[in-house]
């Protein structure tokens, strides 16, 4: 590292970090949902807005996935596996539901963001960022704005989402429990070189989401052998839910709402149109499902993956399902996102959209 690298670090990073400490303790403390990260993520979002100079620990929101994907892995019991066959139907209908939702999004921001049919449609699908983000760039489409609408849309999932959970009451109705609840040092190594070869493998395979998923995909393997593993320590969890919170509060900034005010205020409407369109598919997959509507709704919601699984995790919300779905909204929509663009811009405009 440079000395440099190393001086922006101690001048930016770590004020960020000792922010985003007292912040998740205090909001632990007054019992929010989803305490160490939503403490974070408002304390730091708010302070850059104000001015500050604050930047997410390099590397921190891959070492806040990695921590979350691990613990979400030893959910994946043999029984849950089974479980999750049986439910592959409604799994399925809840990620192909998040294109519909992108899609009557996009309409609603092209008809009154004023922007660009690929910029409109990629900053309305709700899938990663990055993903949406170099997909549009291919189109023309105008990236800044693309990944704006993507960090708004989160932020607004993850600050109503939890909340809405906890004041209905919906917390710990989950049968599912993780395979182990205890920390054993003497299978921890264990647990690690499974999840970092997971990350390893989807990292090589250039697979979006790897740090969540990797590590979720090998622990979770090694879970459904019914291999014994150690749980993964709550300070960890915790701490990795406080990398994600820095690093998604370090996305806003005092020109966030003023490059292009127009855009960001559809854009804010548009993400709270994707929270109740999702919320709609959920009571809809309810009323055909033998499954508890809060569970639905966190595996509907158009949140990222790592932020909606920990969601469910905290809250004990079907845990393997909400992340099932997840799982495959983001492969859907990483695969479907182009084929549904071409049909998308070809409907609008009549023209075959450049490759």
């Amino acid at each position: 590292m440079s000395a440099s690298r190393f001086a922006r670090i101690l001048r930016h990073a770590l004020p960020t970090l000792a922010l985003a400490a007292p912040a998740g303790f205090a909001a632990s403390t007054a019992q929010l949902p989803l305490p160490w990260m939503i403490g974070p993520l408002f304390a730091v979002a708010g302070a850059r807005m104000a001015g500050a100079r604050l930047e997410a620990l390099p590397g921190g929101r891959q070492a806040g996935q990695w921590a979350i994907g691990t613990a979400l892995g030893l959910y994946f019991t043999p029984a849950v596996v089974a479980q999750l066959a049986a439910t592959a139907p409604l799994v399925a209908a809840a990620a192909f539901g998040a294109l519909l939702v992108g899609i009557l999004c996009a309409l609603f921001t092209l008809r009154w963001g004023g922007v660009d049919v690929p910029t409109a449609f990629f900053a309305s699908l709700p899938g990663g960022a990055s993903e949406m983000a170099h997909l549009a760039e291919r189109h023309g489409g105008a990236v800044d704005r693309i990944a704006a609408a993507h960090a708004l849309r989160v932020m607004m999932v993850v600050a109503i989402i939890p909340f809405a959970m906890a004041i209905a009451g919906a917390h710990g109705g989950d049968l599912y429990v993780p395979l182990v609840g205890e920390v054993d040092w003497v299978r921890f190594p264990l647990l690690v070189g499974a999840s970092v070869a997971g990350a390893a493998t989807l990292l090589g395979l250039r697979v979006a989401n790897a740090w969540v998923l990797g590590p979720l995909a090998g622990v979770g393997l090694l879970t459904a052998l019914d291999v014994p593993l150690s749980a993964m320590p709550g300070w960890m969890v915790n701490t990795g839910q406080l990398l994600i919170g820095c690093s998604l509060g370090s996305r806003f900034s005092r020109e966030f709402f003023r490059a292009a005010p127009r855009f960001m205020s559809v854009a804010a409407l548009a993400g709270a149109l994707s929270i109740a369109l999702a919320f709609a598919a959920a009571l809809l997959l309810a009323a055909l499902a033998p499954v508890p509507l809060a569970t639905l709704a966190l595996a509907t919601a158009p949140g990222g993956v790592a932020e909606m699984c920990i969601t469910a995790k905290v809250l004990q919300l079907g845990v393997p399902l909400v992340t099932a779905c997840h799982v495959l909204r983001v492969v859907v929509l990483t695969l479907g996102a182009q084929p549904a663009y071409a049909w998308f811009a070809r409907r609008i405009d009549g023209r075959e959209p450049a490759r």
